[in-house]
């Protein structure tokens, strides 16, 4: 309830069986909420690119900390390539 006694409706949640997703489908998972990091060198500098889940460039930060670090300040989880 709100202060003017007003009920406020839950999200409603989404079910799917991941056991029968179609290639796109599985492609789209995770594609807001996770950003990869991986060492690269771009104009023969060495850096860390972040790319979104679905493989898409992002940006690229001279050192992995601050690529940590903006992944972060945007709400999404940060995993590592090697």
């Amino acid at each position: 309830m709100t202060d003017d006694n007003t009920a406020i409706e839950a999200p409603k949640l989404a079910f799917f069986d991941i056991h029968h997703l179609s290639a796109e489908q599985l492609g789209q998972l995770g594609v807001s909420q996770i950003a990869y990091v991986k060492p690269v060198t771009v104009n023969g500098q060495n850096g860390f690119a972040i790319h979104a889940a679905d493989g898409t460039p992002m940006a690229v930060a001279g050192d992995r900390e601050v690529a940590m670090a903006a992944i972060l300040q945007h709400e999404m989880h940060a995993l590592s390539v090697h």
